[in-house]
């Protein structure tokens, strides 16, 4: 993973504007320790460019890390590129172009340059890409630049708009505080270009047929289920992502999602040479959490070099400041997972490890968030889904990828695999519902992502233990240890006095917090992050288990329990008693705070 930032059509001077890239692009050196690269071209008016660019990239060397330094430029130097991100069809892609191109390095990334001269700066010419990456071109010939970014969002990527009427671009949103007064998310699966048929637009290119705008109300998907089908598109979306030329591992929670992905890499591993370095695999918790029980037997099992990894509560309390700064966020899930992913990632990246697979995608894909217990049928399943994967990229992508960024280590995630989409995403949604309780037979009984674990269920060859397998979802806060999460609340009811809390619709208009806890990371963001632009890129409403607003009508009980955790849905072997209430009640006079969102 690496770091991208570009300034285009800027009136500074060639000298300002590259000391203005370079201390932009540095702010986010951790996602590309490796190597910076710089270009700047100057306004020539003679050359109908009237303005002047630059483009800058921090390397995180995966792929021929001893030639593929970014700006790539094409052969007669009129096409500029920075990537961050992976082509896994790259060679394909190479092999089928119309022109013969012999490429310079062994960049996967170099790849977009034959593209973009074939193709134009068209949704074509991003379509053809498998993988995760936002990219940023020049061409120098119709002085054009052309930005886009991955299907679901993977890699991060922010716009902003600088007072002098240029264009900024950045994978991290910290690139662009005191540039830019206003900044926004570059919206998955859109490119943008100041040329064209819509000049300075979000086009969307990626339209798959199940959700061709990513909004919910389309047809509820009927293909039927065939474990086979289920089973090796998966496979073929995990081994793709194992193409590197430097040391990698797998994140390895012991729950269903991570669990898979290493056992399809340790069959994959063991297949090609017994003297292949086996695999490494990764995990972290508090003492005797879920999570490292079930890794450890998930481990055992496949045979890998397991390190397992624990952090006290004083240490995971003491990096909140630095995972919020990181992050960009305040969002309360968010922040809860990714402190351990955080502590985890410095870890790895200590051990010389630079890539990791992981498991993240699969709960939105097939409905494993543990109130999809609640759906009352596939419409509402079918659409929360839809939701749930269009905002990935403020959630879970977000997470993996700015904790594991954070330490210069790059995380890859099959359940998004574009074709892998288009197989469990056309899935009849039937087949993904829970069946459970009273009157359901066990033949008929399906838990939560109950058609990717039949898919896997091989007793004459077996994936995983039966005990893994068919695990109860934990989410990753949870998993790593109950007392975390309970840690944190206690932290912030001692930091947020009931005076503070209940004035916060005053400090807070945008997204008022509805709990300390919230109160508090919103209090760390604003320093680090000031500005409206800045709350506006984290999203709000209420949420149960990490639901979208509309699963709150799915359940009375919902409206009261509204708690990032999965123990909030009330489905959980060790869920919350039946009078938790999430929000944080204060008594007195002191009225709470508003929980009207400012519209």
């Amino acid at each position: 993973m690496c770091g991208i930032f570009a300034i285009f059509s800027s009136s500074l001077p060639e000298t300002d504007l590259r000391r203005e890239l370079i201390n932009c692009s540095s702010r986010i050196r951790h996602r590309g320790p490796d190597w910076s690269g710089y270009k700047v071209i100057e306004a020539d008016v003679s050359l109908d460019r009237p303005l002047s660019h630059g483009i800058a990239h921090e390397r995180l060397a995966i792929m021929d890390p001893e030639s593929g330094s970014q700006p790539l430029v094409s052969a007669d130097g009129h096409i500029i590129v920075a990537a961050n991100g992976e082509i896994y069809n790259y060679k394909e892609l190479y092999a089928a172009l119309k022109k013969e191109y012999t490429p310079k390095t062994g960049s996967d990334c170099e790849v977009i340059l034959p593209l973009y001269d074939e193709h134009g700066p068209t949704a074509g010419m991003v379509n053809n890409l498998r993988g995760m990456f936002s990219f940023i071109l020049y061409d120098r010939n119709s002085d054009t630049y052309f930005v886009a970014r991955d299907h679901m969002g993977i890699t991060p990527l922010y716009i902003g708009w600088g007072n002098d009427g240029s264009m900024y671009f950045a994978s991290e949103m910290k690139c662009l505080i005191g540039e830019c007064t206003k900044f926004q998310n570059f919206p998955p699966g859109h490119f943008w270009c100041n040329k064209g048929d819509k000049p300075g637009e979000f086009q969307r290119w990626y339209k798959p047929n199940w959700a061709p705008e990513m909004l919910p109300g389309g047809p509820i998907p009927t293909e039927a289920y065939q474990a086979d089908v289920l089973r090796h598109a998966f496979e073929r979306a995990v081994t793709r992502r194992m193409m590197s030329d430097v040391p990698w591992g797998v994140l390895l929670s012991g729950g269903l999602d991570s669990s898979l992905v290493a056992a399809v890499c340790a069959r994959n591993i063991s297949r090609r040479s017994t003297s292949f370095p086996k695999l490494h695999s990764f995990t972290i918790g508090l003492d005797n959490s879920p999570d490292l029980v079930a890794a450890k037997k998930v481990a055992d099992k496949l045979g890998t070099i397991h390190h397992a990894y624990t952090y006290t509560l004083q240490e995971g309390a003491d990096a909140i400041r630095d995972v919020i700064r990181c992050l960009e966020t305040y969002d309360v899930t968010t922040i809860r997972a990714s402190t351990p992913m955080y502590l985890m990632a410095r870890k790895i990246k200590a051990m010389g490890i630079k890539m990791v697979i992981s498991g993240e995608g699969a709960d939105e894909v097939f409905g494993g968030y543990l109130y999809f217990h609640k759906a009352p049928n596939a419409r509402e399943f079918f659409d929360e889904t839809v939701d749930k994967l269009s905002r990935l990229h403020m959630y879970d992508c977000l997470r993996c990828n700015k904790a594991m960024s954070a330490w210069g280590v790059e995380p890859r995630v099959p359940f998004l695999d574009a074709d892998f989409l288009q197989v469990a995403m056309n899935l009849d949604t039937n087949e993904k519902m829970i069946r459970k309780g009273p009157g359901i037979s066990k033949a008929d009984t399906r838990i939560e992502k109950w058609a990717v674990r039949k898919a896997f269920d091989t007793p004459e060859d077996p994936y995983l233990p039966d005990e893994i397998l068919w695990r109860q979802k934990e989410q990753f806060s949870d998993g790593v240890g109950y007392g975390w999460v309970d840690h944190l609340k206690e932290i912030s009811e001692k930091e947020i006095s009931d005076q503070m809390f209940a004035t916060a619709a005053n400090r807070f208009p945008h997204n008022t917090p509805t709990t300390k806890e919230g109160y508090r990371y919103r209090m760390i963001f604003e320093e680090f992050f000031p500005g409206e632009a800045a709350e506006k890129t984290v999203p709000g409403g209420k949420s149960i288990a990490c639901s979208t607003e509309r699963a709150m009508a799915w359940d009375e009980s919902f409206s009261k329990r509204a708690d990032p955790s999965g123990r909030s849905a009330g489905v959980h072997d060790s869920a919350y008693h039946e009078q938790f209430e999430a929000d944080t009640k204060i008594g007195g006079d002191v009225e709470p705070p508003s929980k009207k969102q400012k519209a």
